[in-house]
C-alpha cells in the first residue's frame, strides 16, 4: 500500500524573504502525486489564499489555509508556530490576528502577535509547534520546564488542537528538539506532526532560494558569516520520501 502525507508547513512565493515556491507549479505537482491536500503557511500573510484555492479545488486537491506567525516573547524577541484553519470560524480569526499585529504589533521587518491575541482568538484554530516555536527556544537554552509549562497552558486552551512538528532537514539543532519534543509529547499525551518546512519545489532549486534570501536581507551568497538558516532538503517530498524520513 502506497502511503499518503499531506504537508502542513509550507512557505509559497508569498513568503517574500524565504521562499520560490510557486503557486501552479505546487498545485500541479501534489496533484500529479496524487495527494488529498496541502497547506500553505505564509508569514504573516494569507495574500496567496485566492490563487491557492482556486488552483486547489480545480486540480481536485483540499486548500488549507493557515499561516506562520512570530509570537511575542518580549518587546524584542518572537518565535514562531504554524496556525490552520479547521473551518470559518478559524479563517476569521486568523485573519484578525494578522491584521491586529499589522496595527499592533510591527517590530522593523517583522510582525509579531501577542500570546494572549491567539488565546482569546483561536476559534477554529490548530496551532503546531516545532523548532523555531517558543517550546523550540525554550529547549534550545536548556529550559525544559518553561517548554512543558508553555505546552500545558496552550493544551489547555486548544485541547486536541496543538501539536508538535517533528522536521529532519538537516538543520542545525534539529535533532536534539526533536528528541526532547517526543519525550515532552509523550509526557503530555501531545500528537506529533511530521513536516518538511517547505520552501522550494524541487532540491536544485536551493541555490535560486539562497539568492532570494540574500536579496531580503542584503547578504552575499559567499559570505562566510551569513547565517545558514535553511538546508537543500527543504523542497516538496513526495509521501514516499516522508515515510522513509520517518
Amino acid at each position: 500500500m502506497s502511503p499518503t502525507f499531506v504537508h502542513l508547513h509550507l512557505h509559497s512565493e508569498y513568503s517574500l524573504t524565504d521562499s520560490t515556491l510557486r503557486i501552479a507549479p505546487l498545485v500541479q505537482r501534489c496533484a500529479d502525486r496524487g495527494l488529498p491536500a496541502v497547506a500553505v503557511t505564509d508569514t504573516s500573510n494569507l495574500f496567496a489564499l485566492v490563487k491557492f484555492y482556486k488552483a486547489a479545488e480545480s486540480a481536485g486537491l483540499k486548500p488549507i489555509c493557515g499561516a506562520d506567525l512570530y509570537l511575542a516573547l518580549d518587546n524584542q524577541s518572537a518565535a514562531r508556530v504554524t496556525v490552520l484553519c479547521q473551518n470559518r470560524n478559524g479563517f476569521l480569526s486568523l485573519s484578525r490576528l494578522i491584521s491586529r499585529g499589522f496595527l499592533e504589533g510591527h517590530r522593523g521587518d517583522y510582525v509579531a502577535v501577542q500570546p494572549d491575541w491567539l488565546l482569546s482568538d483561536c476559534d477554529g484554530l490548530i496551532v503546531i509547534a516545532g523548532r523555531e516555536s517558543p517550546v523550540g527556544v525554550a529547549l534550545a537554552a536548556g529550559r525544559r520546564e518553561q517548554a512543558q509549562a508553555w505546552l500545558q497552558q496552550w493544551q489547555q486552551a486548544l485541547p486536541d488542537r496543538l501539536y508538535l512538528e517533528l522536521t529532519r532537514t538537516q538543520r542545525a539543532g534539529e535533532s536534539a528538539f526533536n528528541t526532547a519534543a517526543l519525550d515532552l509529547a509523550d509526557g503530555l499525551g501531545l500528537p506529533v506532526i511530521a513536516s518538511n518546512d517547505v520552501r522550494f519545489l524541487d532540491r536544485s532549486d536551493f541555490d535560486a532560494h539562497e539568492a532570494r534570501v540574500c536579496i531580503a536581507t542584503g547578504r552575499v551568497l559567499d559570505d562566510p558569516k551569513r547565517p545558514r538558516e535553511h538546508s537543500p532538503e527543504q523542497y516538496l517530498k513526495s509521501a514516499h520520501e516522508m515515510a522513509e524520513l520517518f
